[in-house]
């Protein structure tokens, strides 16, 4: 998958230097073939997002009666799973005040954003009046789920998948599991696709990003590289905030708890897989860290399973730096639903590296905001970069996680 990624952020680059050369030819032969080669760029890009009402409400299914029907094990996975909602509603509106305030003080120049824009033909966006209270209000449960599905009403898609999954979690177990197993199936053939389609990937955005070349020419590098130092800076800033919970809440101390992290983020950053990282930070939260074994086995798989720190974070600047590329403003309701399908994206969220990932992760969320969706094809080719951060802040905060449980857990033990 790395080799794609690098393959992925090759095409990007020549790309843009063909649509550049198109353009400064004058010749109308060259950018004639340049369009032809934008239009199979957009039938790659919509082949990416047809998958995204499937995996995302399959995933949330199969994801919500997993974490329901485990909440009845034990208190400590309650205590977990209400620890881990907490802190990913504090991750969203913390990503959401630093995207928008970066973006107030280095805002993108506005000449080259609507080239930008244009060249992957979203210039026609039409801003629509943000919905009054009680119409939100309304609308949140879907009158026919396939018509939301139909229409990209991902929130109310979103509380559909919610309630079907608790409601599934309530079922004898033989008819949970029917219907898990039937989620479970249609996510994962969902993910083959996903993967064949991102096997394309560097002829995809190769051709999406000709056409970029031909209407921004190189000034669509500088918006590129500002879209990844400010979706990278905001990941590491939440990153940082999860090592101060460890030390102050999690009451570690500073070189204990950094040591022992250390080699877990050399893995984090070479393997961009809170997976991959799992066995590290076993032995960094029972030898370095000094967590009992009884807290750190059940904690962390369960927080790498269905913690995903980093993940309303980058989604939601990745989100942002979009609508502030279209000069959007998203209402405080839109914000709000923003924040609530960036939560259950997180929840629903597979553990593979972003690239496989991007599109379903943040394509709902973008909608919810009432954000286009056009430029993410250009975009995943350079998320190599930001879900270093992104894995490096899971880590991070699985980590902080445990040490407030065990925390917690020591105090109730010696109350008792």
């Amino acid at each position: 998958m790395k080799t794609i990624s690098l393959l992925v952020l090759a095409g990007l680059i020549a790309g843009i230097f063909v649509g550049e050369l198109a353009q400064s030819s004058g010749d109308a032969n060259a950018i004639a073939a340049v369009e032809v080669l934008e239009a199979f760029g957009g039938l790659w890009l919509n082949a990416l997002r047809m998958t995204v009402v499937p995996l995302v409400v399959s995933l949330l299914v199969v994801g919500i009666a997993s974490v329901a029907d485990t909440a009845k094990t034990g208190g400590l996975v309650l205590r977990a799973v209400l620890l881990f909602t907490f802190l990913i509603f504090c991750a969203g509106a913390y990503s959401t005040a630093a995207t928008i305030g970066w973006l107030n003080l280095w805002p993108v120049d506005r000449a080259a954003a609507d080239a930008f824009i244009a060249s992957v033909g979203g210039n026609a966006v039409t801003i629509a009046e943000p919905p009054t209270f009680v119409s939100w209000l309304q609308g949140l449960a879907p009158a026919n789920p396939v018509s939301a599905a139909a229409s990209d009403a991902i929130l109310q898609l979103v509380v559909f998948a919610v309630f079907f999954g608790f409601a599934a979690a309530q079922l004898q177990a033989a008819l949970r599991d029917q219907i898990v197993h039937f989620f479970r199936a249609v996510s994962e053939a969902m993910i083959v696709i996903v993967k064949w389609v991102l096997l394309a990937g560097p002829i995809g955005v190769f051709a999406l990003a000709t056409g970029v070349g031909l209407r921004a020419g190189f000034a669509a590098a500088g918006i590129i590289a500002q879209y990844v130092v400010v979706v990278s800076g905001v990941t590491l800033g939440i990153t940082v905030i999860a090592w101060v919970l460890a030390i102050i809440w999690g009451r570690q101390p500073i070189g204990r708890f950094t040591a022992a992290a250390a080699p877990v983020w050399a893995i984090a950053a070479s393997t961009q897989s809170s997976l991959a990282s799992l066995p590290a930070m076993l032995d960094a939260a029972l030898g370095g860290m000094r967590i009992p074994a009884r807290i750190a086995d059940v904690t962390l798989p369960l927080a790498v399973a269905v913690f995903r720190f980093t993940s309303p974070v980058a989604n939601l600047g990745v989100c942002y730096f979009v609508a502030h590329l279209y000069g959007l403003e998203p209402s405080l309701m839109q914000m709000g639903a923003g924040l609530v399908v960036a939560y259950a994206v997180s929840i629903a969220a597979v553990g593979l590296p972003g690239q496989v990932s991007f599109i379903a992760s943040i394509a709902p969320i973008c909608l919810a905001l009432g954000v286009p969706t056009e430029l993410l094809g250009i975009l995943i080719a350079v998320e190599i970069i930001p879900d270093i951060f992104r894995t490096l802040g899971n880590v991070t905060g699985d980590l902080a996680a445990t040490s407030i449980l065990a925390r917690k857990q020591a105090r109730e033990g010696e109350s008792a």
